[in-house]
């Protein structure tokens, strides 16, 4: 028994299992030991003690050998039996017994083995713990060394600076106005840097400059628009800028001789007119500039006539003559930029009106006195007036001639027959209506503008007028005639969206436009159509733009876009419970980085250096943002070299694998922070386990819950407590446009917007953080999608079917710019966020029209993720049969809106460095599972 005691409780199993097999054999050998061991110490026990019995005989011991069975008598026979019955239940006992104190062993062992793995289990999360704490050590004290070496201090103005009507500096006057310059006529003393540049608008009720009944429109329109501009201050004295309107002139020779005067009586003309702009809205036809005798003074003249005698660069402004078209929704009527080549590649339409010399001029009426003295200045001779028809016919006749011999369909109507012209001598006129010109446009790739052979006139109502027109209908200009001023030259590049070329080159003409490929002449509609849209759609742009350029001229920087509220569904004395529950396992045992306290991002760190650059992208130059994703980058090396404050360079410059990976951000650019942003709706219990499963995810700042439901939760509802704030704002109504509001308690660049569905691992998290840092004018997610071409019906449709091409990353889990945020909220055309509204659907498709338009790039995908599965929640938007078809609408509408199909395909994803990597043991990989 004992041998048997000793054996592992696996030989015991298999010493019962050979005994199962030979049972009798067993049986009948245990019985044979066990019986004579048990009688013989019985018989020697008994003679021992036992004293002998007159007339009996002493019993022999059963397993002896010298003892017969036979002689043993009947009553002896059951005296044995029930002997061997008991040894048998006490041996049943005993080995009972074995068994449970075995089984007893098993319980212990089994709980020292759980309790082992569970120290193990908690010596690995202290270990991963105190590697973290290391980390957050690390850049605590890097953060302590930067703050005494930052030397650079955040500039925030505690206050708006406005001059007074004792700031005035007196520059000296220029010798003529004719010579102002800005350096020289401006008085900078009363537009400080931090005056956020007021303008006051002299109202054309009281100070009216000649306009006709005709012009009303143009002057509610001009007034409506100053009344909005957040510019606008009602008290003069403290104004940095002065605007006069000024219109067609009724009577021009009484106009003429009093305007000066009418300016030098405005209340705040000081003599001078420093500071002042005279916003000419006069459209006449004729190149008579209604300034050309007037003493301006030191005011700057903002027009579309301008001549070479009277126009000062870099002081006075070229504007469009569009002023007082209306306000509202640019987008609509303009025809899309497919297909890229029309009917006609290009196209000319107008009669030129030629000049007659003075000499031959004997009548003319009083209307025409200044047309007649200007001409008198700028043509003296017959032969000068020769000389420019000459020129004039040679280039009627080299387009002819490309016209007859070109198979390319040109189209050059050099005569308007049956319709009314509109132009002044010296210039080819417009031909036709309004409607007859658009349909011209519509068919035309490029449309020539043939600027004034007269060399001395700057700019004409005309010729600005062609371009407004092939802007809005999307026909390229070629503009011939490199000696023409543009509106607004100075902010935009007009190389972008048109062609320019000397009057030398029109011989070759038709090589040159030949010679642009589709993507070129996409490029120039698609900026063409940038500019209409943001600076020449509406009188409310128009004069946006011009305040625009004078600020930028000034230094100054525009006005903060606004941010939208967030306020919490819980008062200000209410404590929310906290949820008291086991945190949910983050699927991972990588440290992935520092767990620091909460900060900001930068903000308006470019206040005063915003330049012209600004003008020429498909952006918002009207406002100041906090910051960019279009922000440059350093070089290398300088983080390294004095410009390293805030910048946590991998293992500090040295690089490495995981573990050093995992404890510095590296990259390009400094330290940062990301928001989460969830949207939910009656999902209560999905919503606080999305919740859970941010606890000790590094780099979070901050937790935002958009309550879209119009329930408040309950009072008794708890909340989980996981290291960082979790602000729940109280949405107004229940929209999906809600998800991308820039909400004021965001304060990180990065956003990571997330379904309450979704979920993600940590080192997903973290991986798509960082990805996005390297990408952040780029959407980065992980579900993908892209739009498909219907054959049939000739528009787009919407796929979420597996691709190896996608052009669209769900919103549902990807990271983005906040300034995306307020580019959907307060730029992105309304009727989008209309139809957002309408069908309760696609605004995810919508944010990724926007930064298609903004970047022209596609998302970037990452991981192999391809969607989300939530069991346990409740019916999804998604599962309603009419979500796919409201989406195929959304899509092509989106188009309708921007003229063309922003979005654009991409065939890669982004994975881990290193993920299939083989590593020697001493190493880890970046992110082990991804």
């Amino acid at each position: 028994m004992a041998r048997f005691d000793c054996l592992p409780p696996r030989g015991r199993l298999m010493h019962w299992l050979k005994s199962l097999r030979i049972t009798r054999v067993i049986a009948v050998l245990l019985l044979v030991l066990v019986s004579v061991a048990l009688i013989t110490h019985y018989y020697l026990s008994n003679m021992s003690t036992e004293p002998v019995r007159e007339g009996s005989q002493r019993r022999k011991p059963l397993g002896d050998a010298i003892v017969d069975p036979d002689l043993i008598k009947g009553s002896d026979l059951e005296y044995h039996v029930d002997e061997l019955k008991r040894i048998k239940s006490s041996v049943a006992k005993e080995l009972r017994d074995l068994e449970s104190k075995r089984q007893k062993l098993q319980t212990e062992i089994s709980g020292y083995t759980t309790h082992i793995d569970s120290l193990k289990s908690e010596y690995e999360r202290l270990t991963k713990d105190l590697q973290m704490l290391k980390i957050t050590i690390n850049q605590a004290n890097m953060e302590k060394e930067e703050a005494f070496m930052k030397t650079l201090p955040d500039i925030k103005a505690p206050q708006r600076i406005l001059a007074g009507l004792e700031d005035n500096v007196n520059v000296a006057s220029p010798r003529s106005p004719l010579s102002c310059r800005m350096h020289s006529c401006f008085d900078y003393s009363r537009c400080s840097l931090l005056s956020e540049f007021p303008v006051y608008f002299y109202s054309p009720s009281d100070y009216g400059m000649g306009l006709s009944p005709v012009e009303h429109f143009v002057e509610r329109s001009v007034s409506e628009a100053f009344g909005v501009t957040p510019y606008a201050v009602s008290d003069g004295d403290l104004a940095c800028l002065y605007v006069v309107l000024i219109g067609e002139l009724q009577d021009a020779l009484f106009s003429t001789a009093t305007l000066e005067e009418t300016l030098r009586s405005l209340p705040y003309w000081h003599g001078d007119g420093r500071n002042h702009v005279l916003l000419n809205v006069a459209r006449t036809h004729s190149n008579v500039d209604i300034f050309d005798d007037v003493d301006t003074g030191r005011a700057f003249l903002v027009q579309s006539t301008f001549t070479s005698r009277n126009f000062r660069r870099g002081f006075d402004i070229v504007s469009s003559p569009a002023l007082g078209v209306a306000n509202g929704e640019v987008w609509q009527g303009l025809p899309p930029l497919s297909p890229l080549r029309r009917k006609y590649l290009l196209t000319f339409q107008g009669e030129y009106l030629a000049p007659q010399p003075a000499s031959i001029k004997t009548n003319a009426n009083k209307n025409n006195v200044l047309q007649e003295i200007n001409n008198q200045r700028q043509l003296q001779s017959v032969s000068e007036v020769a000389n420019l028809l000459s020129l004039e016919k040679t280039v009627v006749d080299t387009l002819k001639r490309m016209q007859s011999v070109s198979e390319d369909g040109f189209n050059f109507q050099f005569a308007c027959e049956g319709s009314k012209l509109l132009g002044a001598v010296s210039e080819w006129s417009l031909c036709g209506t309004d409607q007859s010109r658009q349909n011209f446009l519509q068919d035309s790739t490029f449309t020539l503008i043939l600027t004034p052979t007269n060399t001395s006139l700057v700019s004409t109502v005309i010729t600005q007028i062609r371009l407004y027109e092939a802007l809005r209908y999307g026909a390229v200009p070629v503009i011939l005639g490199d000696h023409l001023e543009l509106p607004f030259s100075e902010a935009i590049d007009w190389r972008r969206a048109s062609i320019i070329l000397p009057k030398a080159r029109l011989t070759e003409l038709h090589f040159f436009v030949r010679t642009y490929t589709d993507t070129e002449i996409y490029t120039l509609r698609h900026q063409g159509r940038f500019l209409w849209e943001t600076y020449f759609g509406s009188t409310e742009r128009l004069v946006e733009t011009l305040l625009a350029v004078v600020r930028t001229r000034l230094q100054i920087p525009p006005v903060p876009v606004m941010d939208s509220p967030s306020p919490s569904i819980f008062n200000t004395s209410f404590i929310p419970p906290k949820l008291s529950a086991p945190d949910l396992d983050p699927e991972t045992d990588d440290v992935l980085g520092p767990i620091e306290q909460p900060f900001p991002s930068p903000m308006f760190r470019r206040n005063f250096t915003v330049t012209f650059e600004e003008f020429n992208h498909p952006r918002d130059p009207f406002h100041l943002y906090p910051n960019s994703p279009f922000d440059k980058k350093l070089s290398s090396e300088a983080k390294f070299l004095g410009s390293g404050l805030g910048f946590r360079p991998i293992n500090k410059g040295e690089g490495g694998a995981g573990k050093e990976f995992n404890e510095a951000l590296g990259g390009n650019y400094p330290r940062e922070q990301f928001t989460v942003v969830i949207l939910t709706y009656e999902r209560e219990a999905v919503l606080i386990n999305a919740l859970q499963r941010f606890k000790g995810l590094p780099h979070l700042n901050k937790v935002i819950v958009v309550w879209n439901n119009p329930t408040l939760p309950p009072v008794e509802m708890r909340w989980p407590e996981i290291g960082v704030k979790v602000h729940i704002v109280k949405a107004a109504k229940n929209s999906l446009n809600n998800r991308f509001l820039p909400y004021d308690a965001i304060e990180t660049e990065a956003v990571l917007s997330i379904d309450d569905d979704a979920h993600l691992r940590h080192d997903e998290i973290i991986f798509g953080f960082r990805v996005w840092r390297e990408e952040r004018d780029r959407i980065v997610g992980f579900p993908g999608r892209f739009h498909a071409w219907d054959l049939s019906h000739k528009s787009w449709l919407y796929n979420s079917n597996y691709s190896c091409e996608l052009s669209m990353v769900l919103t549902g889990a990807a990271f983005f710019h906040k300034y995306y945020a307020y580019m959907y909220s307060h730029i992105m055309p309304q009727a989008i966020r209309d139809k957002v509204d309408e069908y309760m659907n696609c605004e995810d498709i919508a944010m990724n029209f926007l930064v298609s338009h903004l970047t022209r790039k596609p998302p970037v995908k990452v991981t192999s993720r391809w969607t989300f599965r939530c069991p346990g929640c409740p019916q999804a938007l998604s599962g309603d049969e009419s979500h796919f078809e409201e989406r195929h609408k959304c899509i092509n509408f989106f188009v309708e809106v921007y003229g063309y199909m922003p979005l654009l395909y991409t065939q890669y994803r982004v994975d881990s460095v290193l993920f299939k990597t083989r590593l020697p043991h001493d190493k880890q990989k970046c992110f082990r599972y991804i």
